[in-house]
């Protein structure tokens, strides 16, 4: 279910409220562009300063919106596994076809306690569960021996990798059935040219077609056009992490009209700098002028 193209979605902004019609128009695109399955409510859709009851709307609007076209995988993480496991039930509850829960942050417990984390989070859905492993966000990284030992819960199908290392997507291919899926635009290829089976993406949110284009001829085995298109995608994905993801995407959306660039403090629009650099990006790609 969750393979392929997978977008994270943004949470568009209007004078600090949540913009549901634009959020619907780009639903609407990724359907339209064959997106494989949207992420609402992750770290690119700002969920670290939704309130509770902007998530848990989010989430059920997403899932509304996307009337099964195509599968929602729901942000539901936290450093509280209480919490985690809270907001999990509500996506069950509205819908969502799994959720997208990521290793506890700050608190940086052992490997014991990111086992028995998510063990807790998938005893208490019956959803499919997808864990995300980002040490460079979290600081704790999940070990191989944690990884197999969680693949045996029945609902915990697959993983967001965005430890930057092949040798780790390798190992978790060769020694679990978990579906891997890139955490990062510049590593899709590398990841899934060993083993994993897409992409849960940030360029994706201007370039959909692409994302999916390269992501697919990669499936299919072919990796002289998925070489092509990401040469051409590698600089733009680049880009988009000038500075803290989604500031950058949320400026290159409105450079392109898709949306507003409005963030949330602590989160701030990119400095002059940066946001010359995203439209150098954009123009060289051909998106704006």
């Amino acid at each position: 279910m969750f393979t392929g193209s997978v977008v994270a979605l943004i949470t568009p902004f209007k004078d600090d409220a949540v913009d549901f019609d634009t959020l619907d128009r780009l639903i609407e695109m990724h359907i339209a562009a064959g997106t494989d399955a949207l992420v609402p409510c992750g770290t690119t859709g700002e969920s670290p300063t939704l309130t509770h009851e902007e998530h848990d709307a989010v989430i059920a609007h997403v899932v509304k919106t996307a009337r099964k076209r195509v599968p929602v995988l729901a942000g539901a993480g936290s450093n509280s596994t209480a919490e985690a496991i809270q907001i999990s039930r509500h996506a069950e509850k509205s819908g969502a076809d799994g959720i997208l829960t990521v290793t506890p942050y700050y608190n940086k417990p052992t490997q014991e306690g990111i086992y028995r984390h998510f063990k807790a989070i998938a005893e208490s859905v019956r959803l499919p569960v997808v864990l995300y492993n980002i040490p460079g966000r979290c600081v704790v990284n999940i070990a191989l021996d944690t990884y197999q030992r969680l693949a045996k819960a029945k609902n915990i199908v697959g993983t967001k990798e965005a430890a930057g290392s092949t040798d780790l997507v390798s190992e978790i291919v060769a020694t679990t059935p978990l579906v891997v899926l890139s955490g990062d635009d510049s590593m899709t290829l590398p990841f899934m040219s060993v083993g994993a089976k897409g992409v849960i993406s940030v360029v994706a949110n201007i370039v959909p077609k692409d994302v999916k284009a390269m992501v697919d001829a990669a499936a299919a085995g072919d990796f002289a056009k998925a070489r092509k298109l990401n040469a051409k995608l590698y600089p733009l994905s680049k880009a988009m992490f000038v500075e803290s993801n989604p500031t950058p995407v949320k400026c290159a959306m409105k450079m392109m009209g898709l949306s507003s660039d409005e963030v949330r403090l602590p989160l701030v629009t990119p400095a002059r700098e940066s946001e010359a650099k995203i439209r150098k990006a954009l123009e060289n790609y051909g998106l704006v002028r």
